[in-house]
C-alpha cells in the first residue's frame, strides 16, 4: 500500500522516484498498474496486443489511478482514458519501460571520456522494448525532479517525471508514441524546491523558430552522404600548404527572398555555392548557425549548440548545403562559440537551479563585455559537453573546420576585468589553466576523430603556441587569425598617402612574426560594423583613390604570407556598413568601380590557387624574401614568394597616387617576367598604368619597371 504522503507527493509531481510507483509492479502474487492521468474520469488498461488487463480505480482526485492486472507477465501497457464530456485518449504507459542508458554509459559519462554523448543525450526517436517513441535524457544532477513536457502531455510536469541515474545526475525517460516534430522542454525543480522556468534541451538537435524557444524532436538522421572524395582529399593534405581562401558569410543577410525573408538552406545553396565557386574561394565560413534567440547577436550568443537555427529551415537542409558545397569543391567552416553563453531563462544559466554549466563565482563565471555566463571549463561534464559538440558538427554535418570565437577571453582570467575583479590561478597567474586544458583536449579530439578537419582560433594576443600541437605544449589549433595584420594594415591605409612614408613599419612589422603561427589574414565582419565603416570607406582619399587603394590592398594581401579571409560584400566594395537586418547591396555591381573590385578578388583567388608560390609556403619563412623593405619615401613594398619546383612570384605594392616610372628593382633572376596581376588595370576600373605585360631583368636581376599609382603588381618568370 502507498502511504497518503507518498500518494500526495506523486500527484503533485514532487516524488523523486516515480518509476518505483507508476507502471506495472508486483503486488502480492499478482501485478498492479498505476498511472497518473489528471482530469480523467475512467481508465482501462490493455496489453500492447490489445488484451484487456484491468479497469483502474481512482486513488486520488488529482488523477492517480490503480488496479490489479489479469496478466501474469510484467510488460508495457496501453491505457484508454475517458474524460468529462465524452472525450477519450489512448496512450502507452512510459513507466512500463526500462531505462535506455546502461552502466557503461554511466561509467564513461562520469569519467568525462564519452565521445558519443550526442547519441545518448537529448531526444532520440527509437524503438524500445517493442514500442516506437522518443527517449529523452538531460543532465541536471542537483535537481529534485525533472519532467519532460510538451503538447503530448499538455505541458503538465506531473505526467512524465523522469528517472534519475544517481551516478551521473542524468534524468531519462522513454515516452512511447512521441515522434519527430514534437515540441518539448524540461520542467525542473531545483534543490531549493523552486520550479524553474522551462528549459530547452542542451542537446536539442532542432528548435522552434524564434521567438518560440522550445526544443523539437528531430527525426533520425537520414542524409546519404556522397562527399567522400572531398573528405579524402583533405584527409591526405597538409592544409598549411593548401590554398585556403575563405568567404565569411552571415547566412541571414547575404541575400534574401523578394519579400525580404531569410533564404532557406536549399535556396541559399542554389545561389551561394555557385557564386563562391565563380569567385574562386575555397571555403565558406558561416557566422554561428547554432540556435540563438536574438538576431542582432549574429549567433554569438547561442542557446542551442547542437541545433542548426530554425531561421533557415530544417537541419536536413543544412546537411544538403554542406553536401552541395563539398561536391563543388568548397569546404565549410562554422564559427563556434564555447567561450560564453547567454543567460536567457530557457537556456543553460542556472540550469538545475545551480551554477551547473557556468562558474558559480562571477569573477570567473560572468563576462562583463557581453553580460553572458562563462562555461566552467574545469568541470569534466561541461568540458565533455563542449568537446562532444565540436565532434558532433564534424560527424553529423561533415563540416570541415571550426573557427573558435573569442579565444583570448577564454585564456586570461583578467580579460576585461579590473584589479580585484578576477581570481588568479593556482600559481598566482592570470592564465586560465582550465580553459587551456579544455582547448587542448578539444583540438586533440577533433583532429584525432576526423582526419582532414581543421580548427582556427580568433586569438588577439601574443599567447605562444596557439597553432602548435597540444602534445608539444601548444593549444593545438590548426590556424590562428592574424589580428595584427588586419589592425596594422588598415591603420596604414586610413592615413593620407603623404603621411604613409612615416608609418612604413605598419606594413613591414608583421613580417617579423608572420611565421610564428599558422596564420589566417582576416578582413572580417568585425571591421565593417558599429560605426567602423566599410573597407572601401576606411581607405583615404577621394572615390577614385578609395577604389584604387582597396584593389591594391587586396592584391597585396593575397600576395602576403598567410591564408585569406574576406567578409561578404567587401569583395565588391560594399559602401554601407554591414547590417544583419538587410541583404547586401548587390545593385552596386551595376557600376564599374564595384564590379572592378569584384573582378580583382576573383582573379586573385584564381592566381592564389594556381600558383604554388602564393600558397604552399604560407606558414613557412623559407617561402618569403624581402626585395624592398625600406622604400618608405616612396611607400613601395616588394617581396618574392617562392616554393621548390615552382616559379616564384614577385609582389610589388605602392600606396601613393603617383606613377613611379623607371623604378629600379632587383628581381630574383634575369630574364623576362610576366605581369600576372595589376590592380590598376583598366579592366578593374584603374588607370591602366603598367608594364605592357612584361618586365625584363638583366644578368644581375636588375629591372626597370613602371609601378602604377595606388597599385599592386605581381610578376612571375616567363618560362
Amino acid at each position: 500500500m502507498l502511504s497518503p504522503d507518498r500518494i500526495e507527493r506523486l500527484v503533485q509531481g514532487f516524488d523523486d522516484d516515480p518509476f518505483a510507483l507508476l507502471g506495472v509492479h508486483p503486488d502480492g502474487k499478482g501485478l498492479v498498474a498505476r498511472v497518473m492521468l489528471p482530469e480523467a474520469e475512467a481508465v482501462t488498461a490493455y496489453t500492447l496486443a490489445g488484451k484487456k488487463a484491468a479497469e483502474l480505480e481512482r486513488l486520488h482526485p488529482g488523477g492517480l489511478f490503480a488496479g490489479k492486472l489479469s496478466i501474469r507477465k510484467r510488460q508495457p501497457l496501453r491505457y484508454h482514458a475517458v474524460y468529462p464530456g465524452g472525450g477519450d485518449y489512448w496512450f502507452i504507459d512510459p513507466y512500463s519501460f526500462g531505462p535506455v542508458l546502461g552502466p557503461m554509459d554511466d561509467y564513461y559519462i562520469a569519467e568525462g571520456s564519452h565521445v558519443r554523448l550526442f547519441d545518448k543525450m537529448g531526444a532520440h526517436v527509437m524503438e524500445h522494448e517493442g514500442a516506437e517513441g522518443t527517449h529523452f535524457a538531460v543532465w541536471a544532477p542537483n535537481a529534485k525532479r525533472v519532467s519532460v513536457v510538451g503538447d503530448f502531455n499538455r505541458w503538465d510536469g506531473r505526467r512524465h517525471v523522469m528517472r534519475c541515474r544517481r551516478d551521473t545526475g542524468i534524468w531519462e525517460i522513454f515516452v512511447p508514441q512521441v515522434g519527430a516534430g514534437a515540441a518539448y522542454k524540461y520542467e525542473i525543480i531545483g534543490p531549493d524546491g523552486v520550479t524553474l522556468p522551462l528549459k530547452a534541451d542542451p542537446f536539442a538537435f532542432r528548435s522552434e523558430l524564434r521567438p518560440a524557444t522550445a526544443s523539437v524532436v528531430a527525426p533520425v538522421p537520414s542524409h546519404a552522404w556522397t562527399d567522400q572524395a572531398h573528405r579524402d582529399h583533405w584527409a591526405k593534405a597538409d592544409p598549411r600548404r593548401q590554398p585556403i581562401s575563405i568567404y565569411e558569410v552571415h547566412a541571414g543577410s547575404w541575400q534574401r527572398d523578394p519579400d525580404g525573408n531569410f533564404l532557406h538552406w536549399d535556396a541559399l545553396a542554389e545561389r551561394l555555392i555557385p557564386y563562391v565557386v565563380e569567385m574562386g574561394f575555397t571555403h565558406i565560413e558561416f557566422m554561428p548557425i547554432s540556435e540563438y534567440p536574438y538576431d542582432p547577436s549574429w549567433g554569438y550568443q547561442t542557446t542551442g549548440l547542437y541545433a542548426p537555427t530554425a531561421r533557415f529551415g530544417e537541419p536536413e537542409g543544412f546537411a544538403r548545403f554542406v553536401e552541395g558545397a563539398h561536391r563543388a569543391g568548397i569546404g565549410i567552416i562554422l564559427d563556434w562559440v564555447p567561450a560564453h553563453f547567454p543567460v536567457d531563462d530557457h537556456g543553460l544559466a542556472q540550469f538545475d537551479g545551480t551554477a551547473l554549466y557556468e562558474h558559480a563565482d562571477p569573477r570567473k563565471g560572468f563576462h562583463p563585455d557581453w553580460n553572458t555566463a562563462i562555461y566552467n571549463f574545469g568541470r569534466r561534464e561541461v568540458s565533455s559537453f563542449l568537446v562532444n559538440n565540436a565532434l558532433f558538427w564534424a560527424e553529423r554535418y561533415h563540416v570541415d573546420a571550426l573557427r573558435v570565437d573569442a579565444v583570448a577571453s577564454m585564456l586570461y582570467l583578467d580579460y576585461s576585468r579590473k584589479e580585484g575583479e578576477w581570481l588568479p590561478n593556482e600559481h598566482g597567474g592570470r592564465e586560465n589553466l582550465e580553459a587551456v586544458a579544455f582547448l587542448q583536449s578539444m583540438n586533440k579530439a577533433f583532429y584525432g576523430s576526423h582526419p582532414g578537419t581543421m580548427t582556427m582560433a580568433e586569438e588577439s594576443t601574443s599567447w605562444p603556441g596557439v597553432s602548435l600541437p597540444a602534445h608539444e605544449g601548444g593549444l593545438g589549433f590548426g590556424f590562428k587569425w592574424n589580428m595584427g595584420f588586419m589592425h596594422d594594415t588598415l591603420e596604414y591605409l586610413k592615413r593620407e598617402p603623404i603621411h604613409r612614408q612615416h608609418h612604413h613599419n605598419d606594413i613591414t612589422f608583421g613580417l617579423l612574426y608572420a611565421f610564428s603561427e599558422n596564420f589566417i589574414l582576416p578582413l572580417s565582419h568585425d571591421e565593417v560594423v558599429h560605426g567602423k565603416a566599410s573597407l572601401l570607406h576606411k581607405m583615404s582619399g577621394d572615390d577614385w583613390q578609395k577604389f584604387a587603394t582597396l584593389r591594391a590592398y587586396y592584391a597585396m594581401m593575397w600576395g602576403y604570407p598567410g591564408k585569406k579571409l574576406l567578409f561578404m560584400g567587401q569583395e565588391f566594395a560594399q559602401r554601407a556598413e554591414w547590417s544583419e537586418e538587410r541583404a547586401l547591396d548587390w545593385h552596386l555591381l551595376d557600376h564599374g568601380p564595384h564590379s572592378g573590385v569584384q573582378s580583382v578578388v576573383r582573379d586573385l583567388n584564381r592566381l592564389y590557387r594556381s600558383m604554388p608560390a602564393l600558397h604552399a609556403r604560407d606558414c613557412e619563412g623559407d617561402g618569403f624574401e624581402w626585395l624592398l623593405a625600406d622604400a618608405a619615401a616612396d611607400s613601395v613594398f616588394a617581396w618574392v614568394r617562392k616554393v621548390p619546383d615552382a616559379p616564384p612570384v614577385v609582389v610589388i605594392s605602392h600606396f601613393t597616387p603617383v606613377t613611379r616610372h623607371g623604378y629600379g628593382l632587383r628581381l630574383p633572376m634575369e630574364g623576362v617576367w610576366r605581369e600576372i596581376m595589376n590592380s590598376d588595370a583598366s579592366d578593374y576600373g584603374g588607370s591602366g598604368v603598367g608594364n605592357a605585360g612584361r618586365v625584363i631583368a638583366g644578368p644581375d636581376g636588375w629591372a626597370t619597371l613602371t609601378i602604377p599609382p595606388l597599385g599592386t603588381i605581381m610578376l612571375t618568370p616567363d618560362v
